[in-house]
């Protein structure tokens, strides 16, 4: 496994985006040479021989565009789930006796070599990973023009979707700590493997949710290969999300597992607050959530002010806020060498799970 395919290249890419998601991008000026783009594969045989190359262990299908048309009932406005930058995402069925239900993501609107390299970027590194808290790949579509990923169908879509709806009821923070605990899991796994492997945007739009709110890391098109050996960080161009991305990475370029720890504990600070990253609608001095939250994490009563306000007092357990928000305080240390490993992220959150309420089922007490 790895980004065998990246050496030599420079690595551009562009960041992932869902339909409603609003926080602005990092993307890094640059330049490349037009002759880097015939180093990409243009068919199925090549991906499927570039993937061997990489130690691929998922089997994946190679669906042609055609097959893929038909079951999204020719990529109807009815089949159509979600959209972004990338393109758009229908629902559809694969499979005969009982069809798998899928997630089909074109990216026919941007045939550009970074929409390209994202695209193999995921192809890659998901036809390698398998983890339950990782989306699983199941084939994607690599003809003439047409590039698309075909997924698991997450039936409860992104966890932005349910955090910062309108309409939705709100997670009780049982289901946020699940939620929470499943994407550190994903994480851990990530920076634990065989060949480690750095997330670099994980952010709430990214993690979609099953009808259990399981949580699972989905969209690696910025997925690095971490440092090994003697190296202490990958160089790399800045990429991701403003408000996610950890600060040493935006000033110096160079990834580590500990930026993907203070994205995480951006993640743990929305789950807390039900407030977003980068909000500009609230007053200046709250617009940037971790500089408004931070300066209350460690205080046992001024952290409880903070919390999702749809969640009542008397549905939260007090001494659970308090652990999940020193959590937090942690993962987003301005010393990278002071942030918690994922791994032990999970231990902590371990003693916080509680049987989830899911938000249909939730009754305010004293109701």
């Amino acid at each position: 496994m790895g980004n065998c395919w990246f050496r030599g290249i420079s690595y551009v890419n562009r960041v992932s985006s869902t339909a409603k998601s609003e926080t602005p991008k990092i993307q890094s000026p640059s330049e490349r040479d037009r002759s880097d783009e015939s180093r990409l594969p243009s068919n199925a045989r090549e991906v499927e021989a570039m993937r061997l190359d990489s130690a691929a262990r998922n089997p994946l299908t190679a669906f042609s565009f055609e097959e893929l048309r038909k079951v999204t009932n020719g990529f109807r406005q009815d089949s159509l789930i979600g959209g972004g930058g990338f393109g758009r995402v229908y629902k559809g069925a694969v499979g005969t006796g009982e069809p798998l239900q899928v997630a089909v993501k074109v990216h026919d609107g941007d045939n550009s070599f970074q929409g390209h390299r994202e695209w193999l970027a995921e192809v890659i590194f998901l036809g390698h990973l398998s983890h339950p808290n990782l989306v699983k790949l199941v084939g994607y579509c690599c003809e003439d023009d047409h590039r698309v990923l075909v997924y698991e169908y997450m039936p409860l879509g992104s966890v932005e979707s349910h955090l910062f709806s309108r309409v939705m009821a709100p997670l009780p923070w049982a289901t946020r700590m699940k939620i929470a605990l499943g994407a550190a899991r994903g994480l851990a796994f990530l920076h634990e493997a065989e060949k480690p492997v750095i997330y670099r945007d994980f952010k709430t739009s990214n993690i979609l949710l099953d009808y259990e709110f399981n949580s699972k890391l989905s969209d690696f098109g910025l997925a690095k290969d971490g440092p090994v050996g003697d190296m202490s960080h990958v160089s790399t161009r800045i990429m991701g999300t403003y408000g996610y991305a950890a600060p040493e990475y935006i000033m110096t370029g160079h990834l580590t597992a500990m930026s993907d720890v203070y994205s995480y504990g951006v993640v743990l600070l929305e789950l807390v607050t039900g407030r977003k990253s980068l909000d500009k609608s609230r007053p200046v001095r709250e617009q940037t959530l971790t500089d408004w939250a931070l300066p209350m994490l460690t205080h046992k009563k001024k952290v409880l002010a903070i919390v999702d306000p749809r969640i009542g007092f008397d549905d939260y357990p007090v001494r659970s806020v308090q652990k999940a928000a020193m959590l937090a305080y942690h993962c987003l240390n301005r010393n990278p060498k002071a942030r918690p490993l994922m791994r032990d992220i999970v231990a902590s959150l371990e003693p916080l799970q509680q049987p989830p309420l899911l938000p249909d089922d939730h009754t305010p007490s004293g109701s």
